[in-house]
């Protein structure tokens, strides 16, 4: 299958109407967000991001975040993104579990706007270049930058609603979703609540997972994945001139009967065809040049594995 020749000069800013955001205050919110998230939230630096899970008793994510924490007054409050479709769910699961902790958790949705920003418009909000999941504070907005997507730089730009609407160029937001499925990182939506632990989306790959912190939910699954080789799914970026969509079947020529994976991620190339983010199982992504793969069924569209953007982490 032939790869779409792709036009890289990406520059501009867009509306993340998609994401919406959790904020959890009071003096023991760090420790309550440190019981329940895959990574360490108690290290977590006023100038650092982090990518996290929000798994059940079985491993399985319910809601992943990118995770900052800001000043806000005197106070510190800490700021969790994730999918709009999935945040009133994963409130209420994290409410249950706050007992007598004294912390506050809401939806904080509107009190906030988020931004994609790519390319060469991060130079006109923050003059820097840094590493994926640092965050700058530039006036009263947060800017956190993300893993690059096709080579082309990205941050989250979340400012407070009464802020003033950015200027300078846009772009849109499919073309957005697509650089998220460059980047080869894939947040939880409800198509895929709880279809995979951690490692099945590379989350420990990518800054997702502290293996080094004390207990979670799922804590002893993720890290029996982890450490006793058990993980037979890993995360793929594809391409493919099919129609894929979020929670489809994958399907090996070799297996017509049982898929060997699911679409977490999905967006238009903007030269043609879908690229998408696809969980499958190792033995069948090795065997991919020689067995088929397909969307839906083993009759479905041909699906073409692509270059991982990050290294795999294979050591702790």
């Amino acid at each position: 299958m032939p790869m779409p020749s792709i036009a890289l000069d990406i520059s501009g800013v867009v509306e993340l109407t998609h994401l919406g955001v959790i904020r959890v205050t009071g003096e023991e919110a760090v420790k309550f967000l440190q019981s329940q998230l895959t990574q360490d939230i108690a290290l977590l630096a006023l100038s650092e991001a982090h990518l996290a899970a929000f798994c059940n008793a079985k491993g399985r994510m319910q809601a992943s975040f990118i995770v900052f924490k800001r000043i806000q007054g005197s106070e510190e409050e800490v700021l969790l993104v994730c999918s709009r479709d999935l945040l009133a769910t994963t409130l209420r699961r994290l409410l249950m579990f706050v007992m007598r902790a004294k912390v506050k958790l809401i939806d904080a949705s509107n009190d906030f706007t988020l931004y994609g920003v790519a390319g060469n418009a991060i130079e006109l909000i923050a003059k820097d270049t840094c590493p994926a999941w640092t965050k700058a504070d530039v006036g009263d907005g947060n800017l956190v930058y993300l893993y690059p997507g096709a080579d082309v730089a990205r941050a989250l730009w979340c400012l407070p609603a009464s802020s003033s609407i950015p200027g300078g160029p846009s772009i849109a937001l499919t073309l957005w979703h697509w650089l998220d499925v460059q980047s080869g990182i894939a947040m939880i939506t409800r198509p895929i609540f709880e279809a995979f632990v951690p490692q099945m989306l590379n989350y420990e790959s990518v800054g997702g997972v502290s293996f080094k912190k004390g207990c979670y939910p799922g804590q002893e699954v993720v890290a029996r994945s982890q450490f006793r080789g058990t993980l037979k799914r890993r995360a793929y970026v594809a391409h493919t001139q099919g129609t894929p969509v979020v929670g489809q079947e994958v399907f090996q020529a070799r297996d017509t009967e049982q898929p060997c994976g699911l679409v977490a991620a999905c967006a238009a190339n903007p030269s043609g065809g879908f690229d998408a983010i696809v969980s499958m199982q190792t033995s069948a992504a090795a065997d991919s040049a020689d067995g088929r793969l397909s969307l839906g069924s083993s009759s479905g569209a041909p699906l073409a594995l692509l270059p991982l953007p990050y290294p795999l982490l294979q050591d702790i």
